[in-house]
């Protein structure tokens, strides 16, 4: 791994936050391992070309998170690949809706299994293979880290048990230097937010946009920074933390006009 020294895996990584991550982190000099979805509509190609054209390197792999053994093999290689692992970013995620009354325990099952069981198994098989010293960070949402979302039980719950999670492993990995941290973004826009079915759409973004205190939603980069800094060597004192970042929006005064 010439030129690097240090190298991390990322789930999600074929687009929106994952896919801003892994060139964030090939401009900080970091190699990615980049895990996506088999059959994702993302084409994960595209992750490695902006990564190498940020001359950075990235090995993208493909990984369902809700399968322990492809889970397992994912951080494996990874670390085979570059002769480390340092960094863990479990970012894969799951959005339905469907309404309370009419939802299936298969519906709730799958959600769980992705949004909330996913980050496990994705910490699980980095903390075999990280170095001490490492650092792990999953990606929460509002919808269930801060506020609730009709429609959307499943999904605000599995999000809701992110920030535990998270305090937990911190908390069991820390004799050996690891920290752990969780992320909820606020209103971002990325594929899954520009979903009008399963989320707000872009016309339901452009309308939130106003209810915010710094008049617009956020971009997918602006969250791959924080993670970045969380998982560098600047926050090495930071660990079992939920950093919201929402333009505002979580600590807006009620009536406020933007």
């Amino acid at each position: 791994m010439s030129g690097y020294d240090k190298a991390a895996l990322v789930t999600g990584a074929a687009s929106g936050i994952g896919q801003a991550l892994a060139l964030a982190y090939a401009q900080a000099g970091v190699a990615v391992a980049g895990g996506y979805l088999p059959g994702d509509v993302h084409d994960p190609s595209a992750t490695a070309a902006l990564v190498e054209a940020a001359g950075g390197q990235c090995l993208m792999l493909p990984v369902d998170v809700t399968q322990a053994g492809q889970v397992e093999a994912f951080a494996a290689r990874a670390a085979g690949h570059y002769g480390r692992l340092d960094y863990a970013v479990a970012n894969a995620g799951l959005l339905r809706q469907a309404a309370l009354a009419d939802m299936s325990d298969a519906q709730w099952t799958e959600m769980m299994d992705v949004d909330l069981g996913g980050v496990m198994r994705v910490f699980r098989a980095a903390a075999r293979h990280m170095r001490d010293g490492g650092a792990m960070v999953a990606v929460s949402s509002i919808a269930g880290g801060v506020y609730g979302w009709q429609q959307h039980v499943h999904y605000a719950a599995a999000k809701a048990g992110v920030p535990g999670l998270c305090r937990a492993v911190a908390m069991e990995l820390a004799p050996r230097g690891i920290r752990c941290n969780a992320v909820i973004p606020g209103l971002v826009e990325t594929p899954q937010s520009l979903d009008p079915v399963n989320s707000l759409g872009p016309e339901g973004l452009a309308r939130a946009a106003a209810g915010i205190p710094l008049g617009r939603v956020g971009s997918a980069r602006e969250i791959a920074l924080l993670i970045r800094f969380l998982t560098s060597d600047d926050a090495s004192y930071i660990t079992g933390q939920s950093v919201i970042a929402d333009g505002g929006l979580t600590v807006r005064w009620p009536g406020l006009q933007t």
